[in-house]
């Protein structure tokens, strides 16, 4: 009986894990192909949608700062960053 009743323990722990994974969620998901691509494709909008956003705020905050190192005038930091700043003015038209 002390083997059945292991059994039995290691049979309940194993719902319980399958119960907090979701498993027959994901099971249902992957029977109905069209709820998983639109699940994956609202999935994909936002994850791109975030990652644009947060591109452009980590670029204008570096942006910001290497303007602000420029109007220190630290040796050779300075040259380096000014070039720099240059450079991606003239990639973007903005200066001949």
């Amino acid at each position: 009986m002390d083997n059945r009743g292991q059994l039995e323990k290691k049979l309940d722990q194993l719902a319980m894990y399958m119960e907090k994974m979701k498993l027959a969620q994901y099971i249902d998901l992957l029977h109905n192909p069209r709820r998983l691509i639109w699940v994956n494709l609202i999935a994909g909008i936002a994850r791109g949608f975030g990652i644009a956003i947060g591109f452009t705020l980590l670029g204008a905050i570096a942006f910001l700062i290497l303007q602000r190192l420029v109007g220190l005038n630290l040796p050779l930091v300075g040259d380096f960053i000014a070039e720099l700043m240059n450079y991606v003015q003239e990639s973007k038209g903005l200066r001949p």
